[in-house]
């Protein structure tokens, strides 16, 4: 059998399995046994028990469900409440006016949380309700916040970060720091549309009461948490006084003084919060674990290696082959969650982005951006159900107004490729921080 029939048997496989409702991780794991089964003459039971042992025991992975917990801990603090309090007076002058918040307070939100669901449920619970009562287009606050949420992938700390530094064997702490300035210059994008939008349709909202500026500053103190919180983690790596782990593990110790310091931090919270960390982590580790098998599967095949020949003997340049990529992911992203794309492909992807010379680094920055496009695509995009959970709007509305936000991203990755100091620039400057 040749690579091209292989390529298709192991893809119908993975589909019919997933299509049959197994769980991702397991899907991985019978597509590697039936990869090593039937293609190679290994065996299957060394084969899976230490690449499954070997990938469950990364101390880097460590970093992962502490900042789980973090942004769990956080999701139950008034954090959400202080946070529209302290921006709304800041923003009532812009065009577009008060629905900025949803953008600005999930780029906030995304710098404690490294999750796009809970920066969604805590900011949306926060501002779908301030914003309609105030006669705001559900149309554009539905939009902006599925949109601006995937922010938490972007701006560290960011769950999918980690599962590509691990995966790709690339510095954690260097990846957080290059998501600082496309992550940002990605929000200005939004609140671009969102000041277009105030220009050309010039809604009819209800107009802000006036504030003195003493009046601002005071309301203002609500966000020094926030900020305290963000120095601390990503000022931690970005002096090398911390590693990714330390950093989470500082991240954790700060959401719980938060917690304690607002009184939100009680019993049943904080089981709450580490039962809802533990499921998250175990269901990403699982995932990994099921990537590690497949990963090592295909290379006894010699898959991946004969994809990237093929590759290579087409002759594209690196920029065709990166926009051939972004089409696969947005593909991907109709059926995949992030996180499972990331990790089904880079097994073949990688030997491609070596051959042609581009930066892994900076990689991980447009496979992320790739990564929340997949987020707001139907059917599978999470966000939209997550959107669809805080509303009565219907799955087709959501896409539809989050559509705009969809062909944003993908001008912020025609600007990473066009423009690659956005990423590499700021690693460049970071002290070297041990993992």
């Amino acid at each position: 059998m040749d690579f091209t029939e292989l390529a298709i048997a192991l893809l119908l496989i993975l589909f019919l399995l997933l299509g049959s409702g197994v769980w991702i991780a397991l899907s991985l794991v019978g597509v590697a046994i039936v990869c090593i089964a039937f293609f190679t003459g290994r065996p299957i039971g060394a084969s899976m028990y230490s690449t499954l042992w070997t990938s469950s025991t990364s101390w880097t992975l460590t970093a992962l469900p502490l900042f789980i917990w973090m942004g769990e801990i956080l999701y139950r603090t008034r954090l959400s409440e202080s946070l529209f309090r302290g921006l709304s007076p800041w923003l009532s002058w812009l065009p577009g006016r008060l629905m900025h918040t949803n953008v600005i307070g999930c780029t906030l939100f995304a710098a404690v949380s490294g999750s796009s669901a809970a920066t969604l449920t805590t900011v949306g619970k926060m501002s779908m309700p301030e914003l309609s009562k105030r006669g705001y287009s559900d149309f554009m606050s539905v939009g902006t916040l599925a949109g601006a949420s995937t922010l938490g992938l972007m701006i560290p700390p960011s769950l999918t970060m980690i599962v590509y530094g691990v995966i790709t064997n690339q510095s954690i702490p260097k990846l957080f720091i290059a998501g600082i300035l496309p992550g940002l210059i990605l929000a200005a994008l939004f609140m671009g549309y969102v000041v277009a939008w105030g220009i050309l349709k010039k809604p009819n909202i209800v107009k802000e009461p006036a504030m003195t500026m003493k009046h601002r500053l005071y309301e203002s103190r609500l966000l020094i948490p926030v900020a305290l919180l963000i120095i601390t983690v990503i000022g931690s790596m970005y002096s090398g006084l911390a590693t990714a782990t330390e950093a989470a593990a500082l991240g954790v110790v700060g959401a719980l003084l938060l917690a304690a310091i607002q009184r939100s931090l009680t019993f049943s919270s904080l089981v709450e919060s580490l039962m809802g960390a533990a499921k998250t982590s175990c269901m990403i580790a699982l995932i990994l674990a099921g990537a590690s098998f497949l990963t090592l599967a295909m290379g006894f095949t010699g898959l991946p290696r004969g994809l990237a020949e093929w590759v290579g003997s087409l002759d594209l340049s690196p920029f065709m082959l990166l926009v051939a990529l972004m089409l696969v992911y947005i593909v991907l992203g109709c059926f995949l969650d992030g996180i499972s794309a990331v990790v089904l492909t880079m097994a073949v992807v990688t030997p491609m982005l070596n051959a042609a010379g581009i930066d892994l680094l900076w990689f991980g920055i447009f496979v992320l951006v790739m990564v929340e496009m997949a987020q707001i695509t139907p059917p599978v995009g999470f966000n939209l159900f997550v959107m669809k959970g805080l509303t009565n709007h219907s799955l087709g509305f959501i896409a539809k107004a989050a559509a705009p936000m969809f062909l944003i991203m993908a001008l912020m990755a025609l600007l990473l490729i066009a423009f690659p100091g956005l990423a590499t620039f700021l690693p460049g400057y970071m002290n070297e921080a041990t993992m």
